[in-house]
């Protein structure tokens, strides 16, 4: 039995939610998502919640069952507030520009990377060291910054690379003479 999905996805103030068949349209002030559930879930909008319930109680629908939920209240919170992920680089000589609509990324390479924003992600640089991804699809924002991530990832001797800002490098000690 899913925990997650038992729960009705409230709609939030400010956001309107359709739903036609299996396909869950959610419109705000940032945007419009919509999400096409699977066929072994059914979707009702009662009294402004999502209710997501199983079709059968085979264990493939349940899987499906939890996920579909999550996916709804993704994409009510992100047509909402959004989403964002903060970046931090750490190294000597690594730092981060905007030129135009693209990320240059100086890395230790004998070339600065060059990193060109999807259509729907803005990407922000207050500080050389810190790159703030944002948007409105969870999924693509977190694709994004994973992208970035992998150029030059923090490694584990004396941390430089790109990391998450919530993240944390388990240093390991280095040779010993």
């Amino acid at each position: 039995m899913s925990r997650i999905g038992k729960k009705p996805v409230q709609v939030p103030a400010g956001v309107t939610a359709n739903v036609d068949g299996q396909k869950v349209t959610a419109k705000g002030p940032k945007g419009e998502l919509f999400f096409v559930a699977n066929d072994e879930v059914s979707v009702k909008l009662e009294n402004n919640t999502v209710v997501v319930q199983p079709l059968n109680e085979s264990k493939d629908a349940r899987a499906k069952w939890g996920m579909s939920r999550t996916m709804i209240e993704n994409i009510l919170k992100g047509v909402k507030d959004g989403y964002e992920r903060k970046l931090e680089i750490n190294g000597v000589g690594y730092r981060a520009s905007m030129q135009g609509k693209n990320l240059q990324l100086a890395l230790g390479f004998s070339h600065d990377v060059v990193y060109q924003t999807p259509e729907g992600i803005t990407i922000a640089v207050p500080k050389p060291t810190e790159i703030v991804v944002s948007g409105i699809n969870k999924q693509q924002v977190g694709q994004v910054a994973a992208e970035i991530r992998e150029y030059r990832g923090p490694e584990p001797y004396k941390g430089k690379g790109v990391k998450y800002a919530e993240e944390r490098i388990v240093r390991k000690e280095g040779k010993k003479k």
